[in-house]
Parts: structure tokens; sequence; C-alpha cells
């Protein structure tokens, strides 16, 4: 989970991602943001968010896209 703070914050570091709720559905992270971010988690974690998995409960917290990338991970 630290990597993945680390990651949102390097895109955002205005952004508290350790308590920071409703990031899609209060337009807290752009599209910019959302493909940014999935970049550097793919190349992270070594895994492939594909465009099935880009729905606002997968990213509205640090969490959510955490456990996504659990499940991508195996």
């Amino acid at each position: 989970m630290d990597q993945l703070i680390r990651i949102m914050s390097e895109v955002r570091p205005d952004i508290d991602f350790t308590t920071a709720e409703d990031l899609i559905d209060d337009d807290i992270l752009d599209s910019f943001d959302i493909i940014s971010i999935v970049n550097e988690v793919n190349e992270e974690f070594g895994i492939e968010i594909n465009v099935n998995d880009l729905l606002p409960e997968n990213f509205n917290t640090a969490a959510a896209l955490y456990e996504l990338i659990e499940k991508l991970r195996g």
C-alpha cells in the first residue's frame, strides 16, 4: 500500500491519499491523473489495468485501487 500511496502522491502531491475518499465522484482526480496513476501502477506492480477496470469504485480511494491491484496480481 505504501508504494501505491507514493505513486499517487507523485501524481497529485496536493492530496492526502491515506484519507481521501470519493476521488472520482467528487472530481478530485481527472482523466489525466488516472492515466498517469494507471501507467505507474502497471509498471511498479507488473500488472495490466485494462479499460474494464477503469470504474469509479476502483479509483475513489487508494484502498479500493489497492484491492484491484491485489486482485490483478492474483
